[in-house]
């Protein structure tokens, strides 16, 4: 079927539903249901004792409620819960944040060098493998030398922000002085 015969056969639904609810309006059972009913003469319920019995209600209100929830004879809000009071002397425990663990860098420093008025370069070892980085630069992918001094360098984890000082290794001649 076309999309604009489907748009024809809606519409001519549409059209037959609202001439059945026209023709069943004007005919003889033309109220709805609801309102069908109301047509009816109003019979009042037969009550033998339409009086409250307040005294009744006096002795339902008189027996205490002893359950967990809400009283449903008393309008006011219900009271507050009891604080316990702990048996002995409560010490608050004060947890102290543990500081991270200082920034482990993979190399070692052993030694620095300035070409002419050039930036210092500092000489990293990692593994077997030398590394010649000048100050400012990044290394290891993920640790950039900051500043190089006499006798350790100043590493910053790209990662975190923080920084290591890394001491210069001690060659096995400079170990006994």
């Amino acid at each position: 079927m076309s999309r604009r015969t489907e748009l024809y056969l809606f519409a001519g639904l549409i059209v037959l539903l609202a001439a059945i609810l026209y023709f069943r309006m004007q005919g003889p059972g033309s109220a709805l249901p609801g309102i069908a009913g109301s047509e009816t003469k109003f019979q009042p319920l037969d009550v033998r004792e339409p009086q409250l019995r307040l005294q009744l209600l006096d002795q339902i209100q008189k027996i205490q409620y002893a359950g967990s929830r809400r009283n449903i004879f008393v309008a006011a809000p219900p009271p507050a819960p009891k604080p316990v009071r702990p048996v002995g002397k409560v010490v608050p425990v004060v947890v102290v944040p543990t500081p991270p663990p200082p920034v482990q860098v993979p190399a070692q420093f052993f030694g620095h060098a300035q070409r002419g008025r050039g930036k210092p370069v500092a000489f990293f070892v990692s593994g077997e493998d030398v590394l010649i980085i000048p100050e400012g630069d990044t290394f290891l992918g993920g640790y950039r030398l900051v500043h190089i001094g006499s006798d350790s360098a100043d590493v910053e984890e790209l990662s975190s922000g923080r920084h290591a000082i890394v001491p210069m290794m001690q060659g096995p001649d400079q170990g006994a002085n």
